[in-house]
């Protein structure tokens, strides 16, 4: 099969495309044959070695956190799906992950892809969706809340703010101005243009904000939160946490693979209640440039999807 692979961290002329044995499904597994993968911010971090002192990579590496495809197989004790199903995988940060032309996973890390979703959909579906449900079940959101979302364009924003809407919150989301519209069209109520305005300045007594920025942003977000109110965040820039000086609890949304979490966005998704994002997708070959584009920012309103 064709993956990508990098055998030391660095830019991202380090990722080959290359021939490697095709994988064989173990006991309780599936083989899948796959069509779409999603680039992540955690992707390209990992490559570059931002991550090294958290995680140890086995090298060479096939990078990719999710993928979306086809069973072509299934190993001994697998009783959940069978040839011929449409999967989106979680693939681990050990193991090979999604930038291939197949791969073999747990059962338990596989999810049926609804029949009105399309595969590179469920795909845009898959990490940002899993990130994005477990951030709300860690802020238990709920009707009536006020809720700042920041970067509301990103995958992950995008999903939070249609999260976040359909729980009945009242939602704010910052966003270039440039996707002021968009991020109001994913249904939230207010859209703040951080290329031309603070929003510090603008809001208050906010009951939960969620951080995908870390930073500056951080820091100003304390103050518009009321006494109690939640400071939320997923993998950011470093942060200090000031929740005892501002009166406010600060966690941190730990996202693992999740299979309940992941089939809940996958239903809800089916149901027509939230909509994937899909920013743009690259043949699989073209993944070093994919991730220039994700590591300078250039990708919005939505995922970068690889099609195979």
């Amino acid at each position: 099969m064709k993956a990508i692979q990098y055998s030391e961290h660095g830019p991202a002329e380090v990722m080959h495309c290359v021939d490697l044995p095709d994988p064989v499904a173990g006991p309780r597994q599936v083989l899948v044959k796959l069509e779409a993968a999603s680039v992540t911010p955690f992707d390209w971090k990992l490559r570059a070695g931002y991550l090294k002192s958290h995680f140890t990579l086995p090298m060479p590496s096939v990078p990719g956190r999710d993928g979306g495809g086809t069973v072509t197989a299934v190993g001994e004790g697998t009783s959940e799906f069978g040839i011929g199903d449409r999967v989106a995988v979680m693939a681990g940060v050990f193991a090979q992950g999604g930038y291939a032309e197949m791969i073999a996973v747990d059962e338990k890390n596989a999810v049926k892809i609804p029949d009105n979703l399309s595969t590179v959909e469920a795909v845009a579906l898959t990490n940002a969706g899993l990130s994005a449900w477990i951030a709300v079940r860690t802020a238990e959101v709920k009707s009536g809340d006020k809720v700042l979302v920041h970067a509301g364009a990103g995958a992950v924003g995008g999903l939070l703010v249609q999260l976040c809407h359909h729980l009945g919150a009242r939602v704010t989301a910052t966003c270039r101005s440039t996707n002021r519209d968009y991020v109001l069209g994913l249904g939230a109520d207010q859209a703040i243009a951080y290329d031309q305005e603070d929003f510090s300045e603008l809001l208050k007594e906010q009951d939960i904000v969620f951080d995908l920025m870390g930073g500056d942003i951080h820091d100003k977000s304390y103050k518009v939160l009321k006494k109690g109110g939640h400071l939320v965040w997923l993998v950011a820039d470093p942060i200090r946490d000031r929740g005892a000086e501002f009166g406010v609890k600060v966690t941190r949304a730990m996202v693992t693979d999740d299979k309940s979490a992941l089939q809940a966005m996958m239903e809800l998704a089916g149901a027509g209640v939230i909509k994937p994002q899909v920013a743009r997708t690259m043949p699989l070959f073209e993944a070093a440039e994919a991730h220039r584009l994700v590591e300078k920012g250039a990708i919005s309103r939505g995922r970068l999807i690889l099609v195979m």
